[in-house]
């Protein structure tokens, strides 16, 4: 029975696969990962995530990131597969991550004289997470390496969104290679670019990963984008989900949407609820907005909704409005710990109401207060604060609650920054 472990440390590569090619001697050496329920630890993920790693085939050969070491073992026979007895010559890191840089390690080992590319805090994060110094090239903004005919164009793309983050252009082809950035969840099923799918599933995906992943860095995406802006670039090469063709042009639209933190008309509800009180005020206050016209209105209860996804509608909409009741003397321990992730995220442009309720004592409806506060968006004038079970006054005033946010939003001046 032990056998198994000796065959697969002697195992032979056959190079049997046929990767998918990108452009002009550009191929994919991706895997897929069905098997990780949470990315990072911390999001769900339903539809599995792709790890997405390309290489380029010239008079030098390079490859393009790398991908998560569990897959370690696919992934060098992909790229074996494509080499057929060939070198590595170059090994290009745009994104330090360990999902991108985790097979660092085991690709040194069979291509030894490799040179590693990235700038100089990339290197020193290849020595902090690898230990590896040797056979090594530091680039910096702008500068071109020669494959042969491919010529690659390095741009430093800080803070998306890691501070050694960049970008690679292959000027033959006008693939963009764009680490994280233009990512998004989801396996790549069969196909690799956009125009050969059906790319339906991939947009809230997208919209998912920006709100969890990169949604802190709004400005950094935003130098990034009027960076890229003069480069006539093709086809994008994310290290996650799709390769962007067909649908660039709402691919970087949609970034630029929400690095500005335009929301679209609708609001979030969002509540906790231990035995139906504030959910009955979440019911009238989405009454209060659809009478005022709102017809995008999505209401998440905390201890229900994967807070991946009430993110998400969060980085969509313009208004949102929490309810939570006060317990011991705190807010519902789940809408605080939402409410943290939206901090962290430090969400601009939105406009804001809450509601609460309690038995003995107020306390919510204060956190909530000041959460806006920190958080500096516009809120109503009205807050509903409820003790024990819902009464008409009250009732009366979660519809006013609904009909002030829905004028707040209607009102609301997005930013004016537009960059593409």
């Amino acid at each position: 029975m032990g056998g198994l472990g000796i065959m697969i440390n002697h195992r032979k590569f056959s190079y049997m696969f046929q990767n998918q090619k990108i452009a002009k001697d550009i191929y994919y050496v991706g895997v897929n990962d069905r098997q990780k329920h949470k990315f990072e630890n911390m999001i769900s993920l339903p539809n599995g995530v792709s790890y997405n790693s390309y290489l380029i085939m010239d008079e030098k050969t390079a490859l393009v990131d790398t991908v998560d070491i569990s897959f370690g073992d696919i992934f060098i026979e992909k790229i074996q597969s494509q080499l057929q007895g060939r070198t590595l010559d170059y090994l290009i890191i745009n994104h330090m991550e360990p999902d991108h840089s985790g097979s660092i390690r085991i690709i040194r080992k069979y291509y030894p004289e490799m040179i590693i590319v990235g700038n100089i805090k990339t290197l020193s994060m290849v020595d902090g997470y690898y230990g590896v110094t040797d056979n090594t090239l530091e680039i910096k903004d702008g500068q071109i390496l020669s494959l042969g005919t491919h010529k690659l164009e390095f741009h430093l793309t800080p803070m998306v969104h890691w501070p050694e983050t960049m970008m690679t252009f292959d000027q033959a082809t006008k693939v963009l290679f764009t680490g994280d950035a233009f990512g998004c969840f989801g396996t790549l099923d069969g196909a690799v670019v956009d125009q050969d799918m059906n790319v339906d599933k991939y947009w809230d995906e997208m919209a998912r990963y920006y709100a969890n992943i990169v949604g802190k860095y709004g400005a950094p995406i935003q130098k990034a984008l009027k960076k890229l802006t003069p480069i006539d670039f093709e086809i994008i090469c994310s290290t996650h989900g799709p390769v962007w063709k067909k649908y660039i042009t709402e691919v970087v639209d949609m970034y630029d949407q929400f690095s500005r933190y335009h929301g679209e008309d609708g609001v979030v509800i969002i509540y906790g609820s231990m035995y139906g009180n504030t959910e009955l005020m979440a019911e009238t206050v989405a009454q209060g907005l659809s009478q005022s016209g709102v017809k995008n209105i999505i209401i998440h209860n905390v201890s229900k909704s994967d807070p991946s996804i009430i993110i998400r509608d969060i980085f969509k909409y313009k208004g949102i409005i929490v309810g939570s009741p006060t317990y011991s003397n705190e807010l519902y321990p789940e809408v605080e710990s939402l409410l943290r992730k939206i901090e962290i995220r430090q969400v601009k442009n939105r406009v804001f109401g809450c509601f609460g309720s309690y038995t003995w004592a107020s306390a919510a409806i204060k956190r909530l207060t000041t959460f806006v506060e920190t958080m500096k968006w516009q809120s109503a004038e009205i807050t509903v604060d409820e003790k024990q079970g819902l009464k008409e006054d009250n009732y009366k005033a979660c519809l006013e609650l609904g009909r002030q946010v829905a004028v707040l939003m209607k009102n609301l001046v997005d930013e004016p920054e537009h960059c593409v």
